[in-house]
């Protein structure tokens, strides 16, 4: 009897596959039973080949060798994972295996994992596809029982295709180009790029702003009301100018309020969307400081170890119809501690989806981040994967639950010829903030008025005004890029375009802005590494090599114009409209333009961050940068590579001003330092930590017994507790 050979990504996924598969023989990188062989790769196995491999010229950076345009692109086995390859060629070839089911992640980067190794291992056998969003027992057993064809994603391996194709040709010449034209090490993408241009024009827009002093009034009744100017014509309630505020001051002093309209409306507010990967890693890096690449790293454990939720790398926010019929399911795995009575309450009634969360039109590939139908042990998972599940789970009750009600009054006054107005509300029903025992962040007011507690009145009355007084504040700059509003940037990067038109932002718009959910995290990682971006605090920074990269590479290099228009592309190649060979071809006619806009560029490059320390590899002098991690000499030459660290950030904190320490030297010579002045020895620190680590401070003590009266199944400091336990509290 033929077998089918199933390809998973990762080992645990194929461990997975083989145990509900019944595949209980192991052999040396797969499992095999009576029907199924199951191996995988381990990411990627099979690449595109480095330049070299078609040309010995190549070996060396030369510009007058550039462009490279080979014909066709090669693959080649990674060496690495070669091992894993010839395994998997192996077992593709043996003579009782009859069709390839391809089980890599459902996207298009999965579909190019799995079909790279097929073609490198020259294997001509059918194909069937299994499309999954989780890897729970059920999930898998569903999707062997609704197996795809593999032709149905053959437009889809082409597009992955014709992206990583197009990104080699185009990144890889104009990186050299720039590398050997300036001799310093620059890379440039159509993705990095642009987003280090919107970031270098935020660094501007802050440098050129000029605050300006703006006015306000408030009177405040006798009964404690505030009452807040609004101009009659602008409706604002504030104005630039000082004089009008004055003269609207003077006018108003010892008078009344007269109450001209109670406006009271009743209104609701739904749950925010469910999450998909951006949203998630947005409100990670602003809740808990984690990157953008952590989020995706805690998710994929939470989606391929503990299968407690869904796939991560989706750009959606919605679930599909046929979904709805599962929530229930779903709604008992993960009610437990603190969310059981939470998930109760949903239980009581009969599930509706509504187009709030429900719309087959908004799903793709992947629906949104939701929890899976298996059972969730919350012990198992560690504190960072407790609070990302944390997150979606509640995200997930909160869209389940009735909408946010309540009656707003709008108060409306005149004080002589002036307009005073307040605002406040009556809560009927918290709705979905149950789920976030009311403590979600609202947006704030759009006219600025902030909601009070308001005393009982009708039109006409009169209220007494105690105190006027002339407010003041200013304009402030826009705040640095965190990884959180970079995110969101690269999302909907077409407000940062100037002179873009309407046709060319709804591109844009269209194709999902710059990168993909499941790149944007490496993009980030990759301008850091690469000493183009550094971090200050949250903030993120251009660096110097940053800002002279943007004024050397091509104009539409540097636009997010460029990557929307080849999105819409590979999306037409995905779905049949548009010849992948074509794409290709249009491409390399662009980076001939690239390359020769590069070697005619009268600009020149320096760097201001060298150093008198010479490499010890090589003998040149290295370079001062800020990684991520803390200061490092890097050395200039792009053949070396060589690089050391200086300091380290670190979350140790300094005894005095309790700001974070740096860790400074090497061995037994490492010392902290803070900037205030503090110096303290490595082994000095760590035997106070010793001391301090026996003693529990009272605001310690204080928290871990409020945490004791809370719910057994609320978070908990085991290791308090234990500490607390010895010292016999």
């Amino acid at each position: 009897m033929n077998k089918k050979l199933v390809l998973a990504e990762k080992p645990s996924v194929g461990r997975d596959l083989a145990r509900v598969l019944n595949c209980n023989k192991k052999g040396n990188g797969y499992f095999e039973g009576q029907e199924y062989i199951v191996t995988w790769a381990l990411g990627h196995l099979v690449t595109l080949a480095d330049p070299e491999s078609y040309n010995d010229k190549y070996k060396s950076w030369r510009i007058e060798d550039l462009p490279m345009l080979p014909s066709d692109l090669k693959l080649v086995v990674i060496k690495k994972t070669g091992k894993q390859f010839n395994i998997v060629k192996d077992q593709m070839h043996r003579r009782d295996v009859g069709e390839i089911i391809i089980a890599t992640d459902a996207g298009r980067e999965g579909e190019l994992v799995a079909r790279w190794i097929i073609d490198k291992a020259r294997v001509n056998k059918p194909i069937k596809r299994l499309w999954i969003s989780s890897v729970t027992d059920k999930a898998i057993k569903d999707g062997f029982k609704g197996i795809k064809n593999g032709k149905d994603y053959e437009k889809l391996y082409l597009s992955a295709v014709a992206r990583a194709e197009v990104d080699w040709i185009v990144g890889i010449n104009a990186t050299r180009a720039l590398t050997c034209k300036y001799n310093a090490q620059l890379s440039c993408g159509r993705v990095q790029t642009p987003t280090l241009a919107i970031i270098a024009q935020r660094e501007e827009e802050i440098k050129n702003f000029i605050p300006k002093t703006f006015y306000g009034i408030q009177a405040i009744s006798s009964s404690n009301l505030k009452l807040t100017w609004q101009d009659s014509r602008t409706k604002d309630i504030k104005t630039f100018d000082r004089e009008k505020a004055t003269k609207v001051l003077n006018s108003i002093k010892n008078k009344n309020a007269n109450v001209v309209d109670i406006d009271k409306k009743y209104k609701r507010s739904y749950s925010p969307k469910l999450y998909d990967l951006t949203e998630l890693q947005r409100d990670a890096n602003k809740i808990f400081g984690y990157s953008a690449k952590e989020t995706l790293s805690i998710m994929q454990r939470l989606y391929e170890s503990h299968k407690v939720l869904t796939y991560p790398r989706t750009d959606s926010r919605y679930i599909s119809s046929d979904i709805v019929s599962t929530l229930n399911d779903r709604l008992k795995a993960c009610g437990i501690g603190p969310y059981k009575t939470l998930a109760y309450k949903v239980l009581q009634n009969p599930i509706k989806g509504n187009k709030s969360f429900v719309d087959d039109s908004q799903v793709s590939d992947h629906h949104a981040i939701i929890p899976t139908e298996q059972f969730v042990q919350l012990s198992a998972l560690n504190d960072r994967e407790r609070k990302i599940y944390d997150l979606v789970i509640k995200r997930f009750l909160a869209v389940l639950y009735p909408p946010f009600e309540y009656e707003e009054t709008s108060i409306k006054s005149k004080i002589g010829e002036e307009i005073f107005i307040a605002k406040g509300k009556v809560v009927i029903s918290q709705g979905w903030k149950e789920v976030y025992e009311n403590n979600f962040e609202d947006e704030d007011a759009a006219d600025g008025v902030s909601e009070q507690l308001l005393p009982s009145m009708n039109k006409g009355d009169i209220l007494k005004i105690s105190s006027t007084t002339q407010t003041t504040g200013q304009t402030k700059p826009p705040a640095p890029f965190n990884e959180g509003t970079l995110l969101s940037a690269m999302e909907n990067p077409t407000k940062y375009m100037q002179d873009a038109d309407k046709d060319l932002i709804k591109t844009i718009g269209e194709t999902g802005g710059l990168g993909t959910v499941a790149t944007r995290a490496d993009i980030i990682e990759k301008l850091f590494s690469s000493f183009l971006l550094e971090k200050r605090g949250k903030d993120i920074l251009i660096t110097s090599k940053g800002k002279q990269l943007l004024e050397l590479v091509p104009e539409d290099l540097k636009s997010p114009a460029l990557t929307a228009e080849w999105e819409q592309k590979l999306s037409a190649i995905s779905k049949g409209q548009l010849n992948k060979d074509s794409f290709v071809n249009e491409m390399k006619n662009y980076t001939k333009v690239v390359v020769n806009e590069i070697k005619n560029s009268d600009e020149t490059f320096k760097h201001d961050n060298l150093t008198r320390n010479k490499c010890p590899e090589c003998g040149k002098y290295m370079l001062e940068v800020n990684g991520k991690r803390g200061k490092m000499l890097v050395c200039q030459s792009r053949e070396c590579g060589y690089r050391k660290g200086i300091t380290q950030n670190t979350n140790a904190r300094c005894p005095n001003c309790h700001k974070k320490l740096e860790l400074r030297g090497e061995g037994e010579g490492q010392i902290f330092a803070c900037s205030c002045g503090h110096r303290e020895k490595l082994s000095t620190f760590k035997e106070r930590k010793k001391k301090e680590g026996s003693k529990v401070s009272k605001k310690e003590v204080a928290k871990y017994m409020r945490e004791q009266q809370k719910d057994s199944d609320k978070f908990t400091n085991t290791a308090l507790a234990d500490a607390l336990s010895k010292l016999k509290l």
